[in-house]
């Protein structure tokens, strides 16, 4: 089948009433391609959001700025979603890898009889689709090609693709998203209950630091946190210390938590499993701390400090605050 790509949708999920990150990171690479780019927002605000795009080369924008879309619910965002892309006519549909968009895409895929990779690190738009996604725990990794004859489907990890600036301020076609009916459905979204952090999410964000294990005890995990702030950065963290109760899953890096590719990462007390590091390898620094100097952590380390966390910790995190005060 063709790889060639003329018309582009990006799906775009919004955070405050901003478009995140990653969908930025794809509208900069269809635009420098220079591809006729469309783009999808649900929720309230989208239509305010959709105002801001033509900068970043959207020309229509399918808009569903609705309560109804706030929350995440399968079968809706499933049905409009496969929707608005026979609507659009777009041969290729772009968005973030995130935990919404792996649920969400498989099953649009499926209504659409078409094909949905997802966990991509590498994309290239202008002269044809080529994508690549890593395998067997970042070991290799695979060049991906679409057989279907459907619009080819590509989710790619955040952080991996340079946002632009906007340019100008190009006028955008709202094309309006009915608003979804809730009869019928299996599923009805009742209530959800976010945590209290104000932090980027784990796979936007640009500084990140993970403790683990060898914080000895779920108090002394609050050394992660005063580090993390004095930095601005997230705070993540390893399987071990997850399954221990000491903090929630949401903040679990690692092949069966988040992916992540942050300019920094700082590993604290974590040894390094296989499943850790094929989700954070990807990282453009990262700095482990480790009073173990054979802890497999070392071999993918930019930076290596071997040394009682109990001790270095603290004095980084000095170090941190004098450079923002």
């Amino acid at each position: 089948m063709s790889n060639q790509v003329s018309k582009v949708l990006v799906f775009a999920e919004i955070s405050n009433g901003k478009v995140k990150k990653g969908a930025l990171e794809l509208l900069t690479a269809a635009r420098a391609a220079s591809l006729s780019t469309q783009i999808v927002l649900l929720g309230t605000g989208a239509k305010a959001a959709a105002g801001t795009m033509g900068g970043w080369g959207v020309s229509e924008a399918f808009v569903g700025d609705n309560a109804a879309f706030d929350q995440y619910n399968p079968e809706v965002f499933a049905e409009s979603v496969a929707g608005i892309i026979k609507d659009s006519g777009a041969d290729t549909v772009l968005a973030s890898s995130s935990l919404l968009a792996r649920d969400l895409f498989p099953r649009v895929a499926a209504r659409l009889g078409t094909a949905a990779v997802s966990d991509c690190t590498e994309l290239a738009l202008g002269g044809g689709l080529k994508v690549r996604r890593p395998m067997y725990s970042g070991k290799c990794s695979a060049e991906v090609s679409f057989l279907s004859a459907g619009p080819k489907i590509v989710l790619m990890r955040a952080n991996q693709l340079p946002v632009g600036e906007p340019s100008g301020a190009g006028q955008v076609a709202i094309k309006d998203v009915p608003a979804p009916t809730t009869s019928g459905l299996k599923t009805l979204i009742k209530e959800v209950l976010k945590g209290a952090s104000g932090k980027l999410d784990l796979t936007e964000a640009n500084i990140i630091v993970s403790g683990g294990r060898g914080l000895k005890e779920a108090a002394n995990f609050k050394l992660i946190e005063t580090l993390a702030d004095s930095c601005g950065a997230t705070v993540g963290a390893s399987r071990a210390i997850v399954d221990a109760g000491w903090v929630s899953h949401s903040m679990q890096v690692g092949q069966t938590g988040k992916t992540v590719a942050p300019s920094l990462y700082i590993a604290v007390g974590i040894s390094g499993a296989i499943q850790h590091l094929a989700g954070m390898s990807g990282s453009r620094v990262i700095v482990a701390i480790n009073k173990d100097a054979n802890a497999p952590i070392f071999q993918k380390a930019t930076y290596g400090l071997v040394g009682d966390l109990f001790e270095i910790v603290p004095l980084l995190t000095e170090e941190f605050k004098a450079l923002h005060s």
